[in-house]
């Protein structure tokens, strides 16, 4: 049975979702629809300037993304403090670039004279936009919305462009935010349609490395806002970075996506025992994991204790603990 998105996203426990949405009628996001013979590739930037602009509206961040022939995925951050702390003038701007305003929000803005009922209206209105500009619902319907409208257009057809209501899977502590991430940006190379990351196109792991090689991040324009890495700290801790290193998390990434498949050549490089040690993450347990973290997790991923404090929290009767990351080592 569907439940309602407000018991699959608690940001009292982690504030890290993994989003995935797939297409239907053998629609192609992009890349080749054999039975058709079109070549939708140029739909993959629809996603990609889409994403960027709700990633700029939106008090949500992009950790990591890969988009695919006929499904995405994201990895988001819900960054709630964020939204709380902006002013009701921010607040209305911001969701004035999706949306259509409203008359008593425009005057409020222009400093209109209005009746104190009128502005207290105004900022009752705005105080629920500013709730929508950090719900996870909100931000996937407004990228969903806008491809499938494109793409029905395209095509010269109605219905649905989209299988159904995105999937969502909550994060519940560090190994499964490092996890998912790693699952989400080796998609491509799983797929066999490349070799390397670095030539994993429409992939953050391919925008993070082509931002280290030029040495400019601060200065180009990027595919997609993305989270920056700062470090380790506790997860979901107030912060706009995300709790690990770079070069680690590259390591790590080029590491499992050789040491999974059996066909690719390749070593450990030897500075990933850092990232391991410092997360007491057991090497064995995390291929296993890592090789269909997809069909391990279905509605949150995370330690025993973590998935159990989760169910309470989603109103869950029980949660399938023998599922969850057992990557500590003793």
């Amino acid at each position: 049975m569907t439940r309602a998105r407000k018991l699959q996203v608690c940001l009292e426990e982690t504030p890290y979702y993994h989003c995935i949405c797939r297409c239907v009628r053998r629609a192609f996001l992009c890349g080749e629809d054999k039975s058709t013979g079109q070549n939708f590739d140029h739909r993959k930037q629809w996603l990609v300037d889409k994403t960027k602009q709700l990633a700029d509206v939106f008090a949500i961040d992009i950790c990591a993304y890969a988009i695919m022939s006929n499904h995405y995925h994201l990895v988001l951050r819900v960054n709630a403090q964020e939204a709380l702390q902006w002013g009701s003038r921010e607040v209305a701007l911001r969701w004035m670039q999706l949306f259509k305003g409203h008359p008593l929000v425009d005057r409020y803005l222009t400093e209109t004279k209005t009746t104190e009922a009128e502005k207290d209206k105004a900022l009752e209105l705005i105080e629920k936009w500013r709730k929508r500009l950090f719900e996870l619902g909100w931000f996937m319907r407004c990228l969903n919305e806008s491809i499938a409208v494109q793409a029905n257009k395209e095509d010269k057809c109605k219905g649905r462009f989209w299988e159904g209501r995105f999937k969502s899977q909550a994060l519940l502590d560090d190994s499964a935010l490092l996890a998912c991430m790693t699952y989400v940006d080796l998609n491509p190379i799983r797929a066999d349609i490349c070799v390397t990351p670095e030539t994993s196109d429409f992939t953050s792991i391919q925008q993070r490395i082509k931002a280290l090689a030029t040495a400019k991040k601060m200065q180009q324009a990027q595919p997609i806002t993305i989270a920056p890495f700062t470090g380790y700290k506790p997860h979901g801790k107030p912060g706009t970075g995300l709790p690990f290193k770079l070069f680690d998390y590259l390591s790590l990434v080029e590491w499992t996506g050789r040491c999974v498949r059996e066909d690719k050549r390749g070593f450990i490089p030897p500075d990933i025992q850092r990232l391991f040690a410092r997360l007491n993450i057991n090497d064995k347990d995390w291929l296993e994991v890592i090789k269909d973290f997809n069909r391990h997790f279905i509605s949150a991923a995370g330690s025993p204790e973590n998935l159990g404090r989760w169910a309470l929290k989603t109103e869950r009767k029980w949660c399938n603990t023998h599922q969850s990351l057992h990557l500590y080592t003793e």
